[in-house]
């Protein structure tokens, strides 16, 4: 049996992945309002930990 690649989609671990997806689709499509203080409030709280994710996922430069 073959050994997971750990560069594979599937290994790939993203905190909150469904909410990003969510919130991405209700901007671009307008499913629902989201408000600016909604907004801000995700880039306080969320983005850090998005950043540290991705860049654990890039390779060293």
């Amino acid at each position: 049996m073959d050994e997971p690649d750990p560069e594979s989609p599937s290994q790939i671990s993203i905190s909150s992945a469904r909410k990003i997806v969510d919130t991405r689709n209700r901007i671009s499509h307008g499913y629902d309002s989201v408000s600016a203080e909604i907004l801000w409030s995700i880039v306080i709280r969320d983005l850090p930990l998005l950043k540290r994710e991705v860049q654990l996922l890039l390779p060293p430069s």
